[in-house]
């Protein structure tokens, strides 16, 4: 697919999400150092409290300010309120930190925060959506966008509904709406989402080509009904459409990895940048995530589930999003700052702008902490998951200093 940059954004615009979001990265690393995985479990306050500051404040807020780059870009159309992104991120933010609080030290705060990201995610869905009608014909990458947006749309009204619930508002069985705000929100937008932008991304930075869409677009058809059996099950209790969605979300995963590789055998770019490695750990992180889901589905075992949700959250979703930002920030920065001097002047090449030695520091020490922090969650160890925490928070820190190099490289 071609990409062209004639609609983006001012880089301005985009700079406050990607240093929020590794500021909320570093914070939930050093929350984690308050969690005894001796006693851990995957409904308790401090897990939902981590959970939602990693997933809002991260995930969300890194995703919401590659989309304002991205969107535009893919759709080749003007965002239709641009202005609207300079409001979304101190609300996401602000939110984010009464949820995180709300879930440890007071549940009344948990229907203010919950209000606070819902109008900053409306307003993100609003601009979005009003940007996609100004497109004439969707393609599948398009698609992908509007299905996962719709999602996101109803995972949090389901997100809202529990925050009043658990803050005492409304009287609701909160673990009847828990899963479907799961799989709506979490894998509903945030994996279609990466699924979708994979394909744009991916192709344009390994130059990949002349491969068949065919394996993710039959995972994305798999993710859809996935959720939807799930929506099924809140409404009709139906166990078989709970374990056939389950069924079907493990499938999809299968069908992407394969698509990956499809991709990866057909790229003519080889070098092994920090780009490519994040992307190799990301990605095998994702395969052991596909057999731990396959054993806690065979066992229902919750010491599996929590392995799983770790590896998920901080060993795929963490570094396919930090290693995209070693290739996304100074591709910004250059044509910001540098195109225009072409022909002028000499200009740095775009693997000038990547702190070399940081970057290898950053991937290591992630590594290191993502392995030894899942082997203690699994064996219940202490001082086994707290040294992956030091390892982690290292590489978050060389996380957040490469950042700011590429950002005000000169």
């Amino acid at each position: 697919m071609a990409v062209s940059t004639d609609f983006a954004p001012p880089f301005k615009l985009i700079v406050p999400y990607f240093l929020l979001g590794m500021l909320f990265y570093l914070g939930s690393i050093m929350y984690l150092f308050g969690i005894d995985v001796s006693n851990l479990s995957q409904f308790s306050p401090t897990t939902l409290s981590l959970i939602h500051i990693f997933l809002l404040g991260f995930v969300m807020m890194i995703i919401f300010g590659a989309m304002a780059q991205l969107v535009p870009v893919v759709l080749e159309v003007g965002h239709f309120a641009v202005e609207l992104y300079y409001v979304i991120y101190p609300l996401l933010a602000i939110g984010t930190l009464l949820m995180g609080f709300g879930f440890v030290f007071s549940p009344v705060l948990l229907p203010f925060g919950g209000v606070i990201v819902l109008i900053a995610m409306g307003i993100f869905l609003f601009e979005t959506l009003m940007t996609i009608q100004k497109v004439k014909k969707l393609n599948f990458v398009m698609k992908t966008v509007l299905i996962a947006n719709i999602f996101l749309f109803f995972g949090l009204l389901f997100g809202i509904i529990m925050a009043l619930g658990y803050g005492g508002i409304v009287a609701v069985d909160i673990t009847k709406y828990l899963i479907s705000h799961i799989f709506l929100t979490f894998f509903g937008y945030v994996g279609i989402t990466i699924m979708g932008m994979s394909l744009i991304l991916l192709p344009m930075f390994w130059l990949s080509h002349s491969f068949s869409w065919k394996s993710v677009e039959y995972s994305v058809y798999s993710f859809i009904g996935s959720v939807s059996l799930i929506l099924f099950h809140l409404l009709f209790s139906n166990n078989m459409a709970l374990n056939t969605g389950y069924f079907l979300l493990l499938l999809s995963v299968g069908l992407y990895l394969y698509q990956i590789f499809v991709i990866y055998k057909t790229r003519v770019r080889k070098e092994k940048d920090i780009y490519f490695k994040s992307l190799v750990f990301s990605y095998a992180s994702l395969f052991i995530v596909l057999l731990l889901g396959i054993s806690y589905f065979i066992f229902q075992n919750e010491k599996i589930l929590l392995v799983f949700g770790w590896i998920l959250l901080f060993g795929y979703i963490g570094n396919i999003i930090t290693g995209h930002l070693y290739k996304i920030v100074p591709f910004l920065v250059w044509y910001q700052r540098f195109s225009p001097l072409i022909g002028k002047q000499k200009v740095p090449m775009l693997a000038d702008m990547v702190p070399q030695l940081g970057a290898t520091f950053q991937f290591y020490f992630t590594v290191f902490g993502v392995i030894l922090c899942g082997f203690g969650i699994g064996i219940e160890m202490n001082e086994i998951f707290y040294s992956g925490v030091s390892f982690l928070f290292a590489g978050g820190v060389f996380m957040f200093k490469n950042l700011l190099f590429m950002i005000n490289f000169k």
